[in-house]
């Protein structure tokens, strides 16, 4: 229940976002980030506020472990719609994160997931892909890369 302990503390954030998305484009942007991280409930809970100066924006996520199922539910929060997003859900396997679930992009039902790697105590990877896929082998298009760097 403690995946989310190395996360703990404030860390330096290069993004890489796609600009449109389920489009087929390459049209990338970068910005920069600034992410607090803290656990709570004896590490089966986790919380983090990032920062896009940049962008003049926040976002957070907020995840919990369910210890029957051995799950974490991830969910996101973003200042420019005040609402929080639907969980995604899964495990570490052998130090990868993965974890999915059902939202919504522009009108369209799509098929998310989130990929936490690259663990060690001064990095982390995390990032997202959609799928238009409702049925079948999803056909993943990664949309978001998040390279973070702890601040010493």
């Amino acid at each position: 229940m403690n995946d989310f302990d190395f996360f703990v503390g404030t860390w330096d954030v290069a993004n890489r976002y796609l600009t449109k998305r389920l489009a087929g484009g390459d049209d990338w942007e970068e910005f920069p980030g600034r992410s607090v991280a803290q656990s709570f409930f004896g590490g089966a809970g986790s919380f983090d506020e990032i920062e896009f100066p940049t962008k003049g924006r926040r976002g957070a996520s907020f995840r919990l472990y369910d210890p029957a199922t051995e799950l974490w539910s991830i969910y996101w929060a973003s200042s420019l719609t005040g609402h929080l997003d639907p969980p995604v859900v899964g495990r570490f396997v052998d130090g990868v994160g993965e974890f999915q679930g059902d939202d919504v992009w522009e009108g369209q039902p799509v098929r998310m997931r989130f990929i936490w790697s690259r663990i060690t105590p001064t990095s982390a990877r995390w990032e997202q892909a959609f799928s238009p896929s409702s049925a079948g082998e999803p056909e993943w298009e990664t949309n978001w890369y998040m390279d973070f760097t702890r601040v010493a």
